[in-house]
């Protein structure tokens, strides 16, 4: 049995290279419940996983972040943000409803948040939150709504880096050797960026290398620490459940 899970999108391709063959892909969502229920040791989860469930240490030195716009996370809306009442979520996301929930919060809105249906109708809504690679896809087709990149609006609000996503360790059931694999998997992914953007299928390549090459940064270091920080006081502030404090090893 795979003991190590990830999301099957485009931005976590350099943390995962040379362990695909043991490494399960799966939406955030589902993939945080596969940890959570114990079937996986480890996974690039959400980091709201990591703050909102006990059990977890996170992997030092490692993340999926931005400092500034993402471009694969984002508002998409039709109506100006003050006349929102209803916006339609990407299920498969955790940590970017949140985000998306304080940024609001922070401006003194709080419209009511409700499941995406299904991509397919996504055009058609109001005022729809997307990410990944579902989310490029809306970018690049047509459509006729203004994009509020969230990344790009964190960096607004706090002038940080924020943290989409981190290995998250079940407690007791990690060793030196699995960090040291997950350590190895981004330096091999870093080593061999410029291979990855010249040569993976999804998208085109002048979209790889201004997403994996710009937009997408891998390191958790003191500044994306900081974003982590700040992104727990506002959780705390805005949110209906306790927030735990992160635990790097």
């Amino acid at each position: 049995m795979k003991r190590i899970g990830s999301v099957p999108y485009l931005n976590s391709v350099p943390l995962t290279c040379g362990i695909e063959d043991e490494t399960e892909f799966i939406v955030p969502s589902a993939l945080a419940e596969q940890l959570r229920s114990g079937n996986l040791d480890a996974a690039l989860v959400s980091v709201t996983e990591v703050l909102l469930n006990e059990g977890y240490e996170i992997l030092d030195g490692v993340a999926i972040a931005s400092n500034g716009p993402v471009a694969s996370v984002f508002l998409a809306h039709r109506q100006p943000l003050e006349a929102i009442e209803t916006i339609h979520c990407d299920t498969a996301s955790l940590t970017s409803v949140n985000l998306l929930r304080v940024l609001l919060a922070e401006r003194g809105l709080r419209p009511t948040l409700e499941p995406l249906p299904d991509y397919q109708q996504a055009a058609n809504l109001e005022n729809v939150l997307l990410i990944g690679n579902p989310g490029i896809d809306f970018l690049r087709a047509p459509h006729d709504h203004t994009v509020w990149d969230l990344g790009e609006a964190w960096r607004d609000l706090t002038n940080l880096p924020f943290v989409y996503a981190v290995w998250a360790l079940r407690r007791g059931q990690h060793d030196a050797t699995l960090r040291d694999k997950l350590h190895t998997a981004k330096t091999q992914g870093l080593d061999r960026l410029t291979e990855t953007i010249a040569t993976h299928p999804s998208f085109d390549e002048s979209f790889r290398q201004a997403y994996l090459g710009g937009h997408i940064q891998y390191d958790l270091a003191e500044a994306e620490k900081a974003g982590l920080a700040k992104f727990v006081e506002l959780l705390k502030t805005y949110g209906d459940q306790p927030v735990i404090e992160p635990v790097f090893v």
